[in-house]
């Protein structure tokens, strides 16, 4: 199962597009709203969340989590950062082995909590100096580095996506939904 976290002011597309592709390749996904079921995002388009940070607290089994998914938006991220409930899970996801995935500027999150220290990421332009000590590489849209997925902003959304697809599910099942969606952006 694949869990993306939705913070108040979060960036739309960063988080339905990789839900709608990861849901194409049959992924269960899970969005989770910090503070409740509605989220507004950061250009006024409210989501139902399938469930809050709290429920999802309560039903956690870290052994059937697969991926927890960050969604950038400079309000959501900041979201995210102060809440201790949501940086816990996502520390606990990383020592457990889950896939982490963070876009725009949700990388910052990672950094925050020592995760890219001396690792490959990239984010929004013009945050790099936030990554801490993280490498960035600059000039490509995605970027994996072992358990680590980033992306550079919500114009790679659908390249973040299909990564995201490969990475649970492989390289055939990410050409198969990218064909289903007719998508002919960057190759990844």
């Amino acid at each position: 199962m694949v869990m993306i976290l939705l913070g108040e002011g979060f960036e739309e597309s960063e988080a339905i597009v990789p839900a709608n592709l990861l849901r194409r390749a049959g992924v269960e996904v899970s969005l989770v709203g910090l503070g409740g079921r509605q989220i507004a995002g950061g250009h006024g388009i409210t989501v139902t969340a399938d469930q809050s940070l709290e429920e999802a607290e309560q039903n956690l089994d870290l052994n059937n989590l697969e991926m927890l998914v960050l969604p950038g938006g400079l309000k959501g991220v900041d979201s995210i950062q102060r809440d201790p409930l949501a940086l816990g899970l996502i520390q606990r996801a990383w020592e457990h082995g889950c896939w982490l995935a963070a876009i725009c500027a949700a990388p910052t999150i990672l950094a925050g909590l020592g995760i890219l220290d001396r690792r490959k990421a990239v984010c929004y332009p013009g945050m790099e100096d936030r990554l801490g000590s993280a490498v960035y590489t600059g000039g490509r849209p995605i970027v994996v580095d072992g358990h680590l997925i980033t992306g550079r902003a919500a114009g790679a959304c659908f390249d973040f996506g299909l990564k995201l697809v490969e990475a649970l599910r492989g390289a055939e099942a990410a050409r198969r939904v990218r064909y289903a969606v007719y998508y002919r952006g960057e190759q990844f």
